[in-house]
């Protein structure tokens, strides 16, 4: 093993400048490590105890992101990151986050933090030089973990988006299928007509009916499944006797409330000639509205997520403070989460206050915050729970409250969950972006926010100021 000099700690750029009685101690108290490309020097959970003090090659840090590694910095003997590394004095790291590993051939020391408090008095301005090299690392690490779970979240939202756009996508397709099929048909229902000789009249009387139960379908009491299976009965039953195959039509006609009464009147109007050539022409006619209009709310429904997601990302705008409706903002975001109320059964309770102002916003960032708050209460409920999103507002500010029924917060964790790096979830799960990102949105904002639990109440509660000026990053 090679012998460490006073020398080649001179050359590190940290302790470049310490006398050589500063450096020795550092060397009568350190432990001397050489590793080779590649090698793993620490893992997700180990104990943080030691500052590492790189002489050759350098040391990338991946955080474990959810059991995924993602690169965050890495630390070797350059002016940028000073050649230290690891837990350094001050620091309030217990545990590391994620894994190290070597880049090329790495020679360094190890300084175990037992050590540190003698370090101080020994050098105080040496620990400040430390404290500044901790705090750019510290910078580098927000910045890298507000990308990284910022891009996180969107997947997560993505994938939501990509489930929701798949239902009325998928039922477009079927609909189109089965509009075709209805369009072939009505080729041969007109021809039937045509060869019974029904007049403008009789076909004027048929398109009145529809009319009037279209216009009265909506208001209409629905009727039950029990009342619907008695009147398609008592339908097929009475074309049946007529010479009319039925099971189809009944279904249809009971469907959009066409009474036997309305059925007898019809035919008393056609005759019996007319009569069994009509029917098949009018079910046919009910179910191809009946598809187009399945069709209009399979597109509105893209046509809104659509919005939502334009809304939510915040495009065409800049990342300037703009006005925004909060309210409106909230509802986007359920929208978009919507899948995952669905996939519980969650009842969701808006208390929303009436003429609620709009309020100056780093718009798409606010948004991350509305969707994070939201995705956590949903984590946080069981099948059947209840989501409460309540605004009020007082003079200087609004106040948005989400709202679980769950199992709550413990008091062990309470004094954690606006931390960097700490979540009670998962690996997988949520939307990614840790409370301290939201906190620090919210900061940026000008604002403040606050939770509140026991079992089967979880408060989080955002205040936001009407007016302000810019804040500073």
């Amino acid at each position: 093993m090679r012998t460490v000099t006073i020398e080649d700690l001179k050359n590190v750029v940290a302790l470049s400048e310490l006398p050589d009685e500063h450096l020795q101690w550092i060397l009568d108290r350190s432990e001397y490590s050489e590793y080779e490309d590649g090698t793993q020097i620490k893992k997700t959970g180990d104990e943080a105890d030691v500052m590492i003090i790189v002489m050759e090659g350098k040391i990338s840090f991946y955080y474990d992101y959810n059991g995924r590694l993602v690169y965050y910095f890495y630390y070797s003997n350059d002016v940028q990151t000073g050649g230290v590394g690891g837990l350094i004095p001050y620091s309030r790291m217990k545990v590391y986050p994620g894994c190290s590993f070597a880049g090329g051939h790495l020679r360094c020391l190890k300084l175990h933090k037992k050590y540190f408090s003698e370090l101080e008095h020994l050098n105080p301005e040496f620990i400040q030089r430390l404290i500044g090299y901790m705090t750019e690392r510290a910078k580098s690490v927000a910045t890298t973990q507000s990308h990284q779970e910022k891009v996180s979240a969107l997947g997560q939202l993505a994938a939501g988006i990509a489930h929701e756009m798949n239902n009325p996508a998928a039922a477009i397709m079927g609909i189109s299928e089965e509009l075709s099929k209805r369009l072939n048909r009505n080729y041969q229902f007109t021809k039937s007509l045509l060869a019974c000789r029904i007049s403008p009249e009789q076909i004027e009387n048929v398109r009145q009916l529809v009319s009037s139960k279209e216009n009265t379908l909506s208001e209409n009491k629905p009727r039950t499944t029990l009342e619907r299976m008695e009147i398609e009965e008592e339908i097929e039953e009475w074309l049946e006797e007529n010479g009319i195959s039925a099971k189809e039509t009944a279904e249809t006609f009971s469907e959009f409330q066409i009474s036997l009464e309305e059925l007898k009147e019809l035919h008393k109007d056609l005759g019996n000639e007319a009569f069994p050539c009509i029917i098949p022409w009018l079910e046919n006619l009910i179910s191809s509205r009946k598809i187009l209009k399945d069709l209009n709310h399979a597109s509105s429904r893209i046509s809104d997520l659509v919005s939502s997601i334009k809304s939510h990302v915040h495009m065409d705008r800049t990342n300037d403070l703009v006005p925004t409706n909060i309210q409106k903002d909230i509802e986007n975001t359920l929208t978009l989460l919507g899948f995952k109320i669905r996939e519980k059964d969650i009842k969701v309770i808006k208390n929303f206050a009436d003429n609620m102002p709009d309020v100056p916003a780093y718009v798409s960032d606010l948004n991350q915050v509305w969707t994070n708050l939201i995705d956590n209460a949903l984590s946080a409920l069981s099948k059947n729970g209840t989501l409460t999103v309540e605004t009020s507002r007082d003079d200087k500010n609004i106040l948005v409250s989400i709202i679980d029924n769950g199992s709550g917060i413990s008091d062990e964790v309470m004094p954690h969950i606006f931390e960097p790096f700490f979540t009670t979830k998962k690996m997988g799960e949520g939307s990614g972006m840790g409370l301290d990102i939201i906190k620090r949105i919210i900061k940026h904002h000008n604002g403040d926010i606050k939770v509140k639990s026991q079992p089967g109440r979880t408060e989080f509660s955002v205040s936001l100021p009407m007016v302000q000026k810019p804040a500073s990053n």
